[in-house]
């Protein structure tokens, strides 16, 4: 009777195992069956992403996201939060993707999978114009007198780390925060995504800043999933498909060329 009771217990730890597998089931069929695909973004790195006046995501990256999700057939949830804490909310299965103007790396890539290039971007250099003379002497950003500062765990922050170890880095949450300390000379240069120092230094033309006209690096951007095989091979797929279609193109220009979007962000 022991033994039955035993084995009737032991059946049952199994299967309650079993069913909170199957429940948790693999990414892809997760969101089929919730409707619903969960998007990891910062919502602060324009033009790839934004936050509009209104709270709504806007940018390159929004986009793609919306088009993914349209072609699922699922309802899309952003969630943001600061760039250091996307691939832990993804690898913790908080998110299903991560669109966050993340570059693609050796590093990154062992953790969680990839998807793209959707984009090619490069390092820049945001600063204020009477930083420039001291910047283009033989040592450049390399000097103690230079507060740099980069998005924490980024790769921005890993080439400050190589190309300036003598300069004082200063890591920040989001890019609001870096302008911000930019604004009020609490930081005298700011390593970022070119696209974003480029727009930045238009979009505040009375603040004095000036934006590097040279990529420093290359930083082929991608999308973030978990070990997936049939979400990667989706996911694959679709961005071949909206590559050839052009559409790829048209959205990237729409974000990269056209300013007619810049009113819709916060002053």
């Amino acid at each position: 009777m022991k033994k039955i009771l035993a084995l009737s217990s032991f059946i049952s730890v199994v299967l309650l195992i079993f069913i909170s597998t199957a429940a948790a089931g693999p990414a892809m069929d997760r969101i089929i069956s919730k409707k619903m695909l969960i998007v990891g973004m910062t919502g602060t790195q324009p033009p790839l992403n934004a936050t509009s006046k209104t709270g709504d995501i806007i940018g390159l990256d929004a986009d793609i996201a919306r088009q993914i999700g349209q072609n699922m057939g699922v309802e899309i949830e952003f969630k943001t939060m600061p760039f250091a804490e996307l691939l832990p909310a993804l690898t913790a299965g908080k998110v299903d993707i991560v669109i966050s103007s993340m570059t693609i790396t050796p590093q990154r890539n062992m953790q969680v999978a990839f998807i793209g290039p959707y984009y090619i971007s490069g390092k820049g250099l945001l600063t204020k114009s009477k930083h420039l003379e001291a910047l283009q002497g033989s040592d450049g950003l390399n000097q103690p007198q230079f507060k740099v500062a980069a998005l924490k765990n980024s790769t921005s922050q890993h080439f400050v780390e190589k190309e300036a170890p003598k300069a004082r880095f200063v890591p920040t949450d989001s890019y609001d925060q870096a302008i911000k300390l930019l604004f009020e000379d609490k930081i005298d240069v700011l390593i970022a995504d070119s696209p974003f120092c480029a727009l930045t230094a238009f979009r505040y033309p009375n603040k004095g800043l000036t934006a590097g006209q040279d990529r420093l690096t290359f930083e082929p951007l991608g999308i973030a999933t978990t070990e997936d095989a049939l979400l990667i091979n989706w996911l694959q797929n679709f961005m071949i498909s909206l590559n050839g279609s052009g559409e790829l193109k048209q959205l990237t220009e729409k974000w990269l060329k056209d300013g007619s979007w810049i009113s819709q962000l916060p002053e």
